[in-house]
């Protein structure tokens, strides 16, 4: 299949430099954009049929981290915003597993789509992960599955909503809540986050939307799944620079092995 029976360039011209700015000025402005029926559905039926060939593969795991993704400090009070814990439970396939074939994968490897996202987010260039494991991921919720709050460590995500939930299972944000880079980490606004304190805002996603988030200042969360109906989600990952590797610890905490 190639890639222009994959994306619907009609609807979404991602060679386009006019449309790719619109794209950006989204993504800079708001710090998400959304594009839906990014896939032809000839395709999604596709990436669905793969995806539940493939869910006996899954890594099924259940964890508590802090909202900051980083480990409890015992000179601060259990109370405090960085001590405090959320769960995220999920299953997830790994990149050596999606198929050659695939138009996941094709999606992944196409040159324009990469062009694209490098418009997009204003990187010079990006690069798959060196590992086998971490490149393209599907991630299952199941019912009562979710993930929790947290903030992202890399500058970007990009995922394509392949199964949608019956109830539940949004992705619910609250945009440009820290300001990591000087020091500014709103403890005080997490902690009446996590109290039920605060409202954030929820974006709507069918199956077949490319969404493309800056989640490294802007808090976020995937709702549990309330329905049978299993959300699925594929997960494209890059990196701006060659030759990166996810961490051995982070490898066996997301996906149960190393390679």
């Amino acid at each position: 299949m190639e890639i222009h029976g994959i994306i619907d360039l009609e609807k979404h011209p991602i060679f386009d430099r006019d449309f790719q700015m619109h794209c950006r000025a989204g993504l800079d402005g708001q710090g998400v954009i959304s594009l839906d029926q990014f896939i032809h559905d000839d395709a999604l039926e596709q990436m669905l049929v793969e995806s539940e060939r493939l869910r006996e593969r899954a890594y099924f795991c259940r964890q508590t981290h802090s909202v900051y993704l980083t480990s409890p400090e015992s000179s601060l009070p259990v109370d405090h915003a960085v001590n405090r814990t959320v769960t995220s439970s999920k299953g997830c396939v790994c990149d050596d597993h999606i198929a050659a074939d695939s138009p996941l994968r094709k999606l992944y490897d196409s040159e324009m789509f990469r062009k694209f996202v490098n418009s997009v987010t204003g990187q010079s260039a990006i690069y798959p992960y060196a590992d086998r494991l971490s490149s393209i991921n599907i991630h299952y919720a199941e019912r009562h599955q979710e993930l929790g709050w947290h903030f992202d460590n890399s500058s970007f995500a990009i995922t394509l909503m392949i199964q949608k939930p019956e109830v539940g299972g949004r992705f619910e944000f609250i945009r440009d809540f820290r300001f990591s880079s000087d020091g500014r980490e709103n403890y005080s606004g997490v902690s009446k986050l996590l109290d039920g304190k605060l409202e954030p805002v929820w974006l709507k996603i069918d199956p077949g939307t490319l969404v493309l988030f800056r989640g490294k200042n802007s808090v976020h969360r995937v709702s549990p799944n309330e329905g049978d109906k299993t959300r699925i989600l594929a997960v494209l990952a890059y990196n701006s620079l060659p030759d990166v590797a996810l961490s051995e610890s982070a490898r066996t905490t997301f996906y149960g092995r190393l390679n």
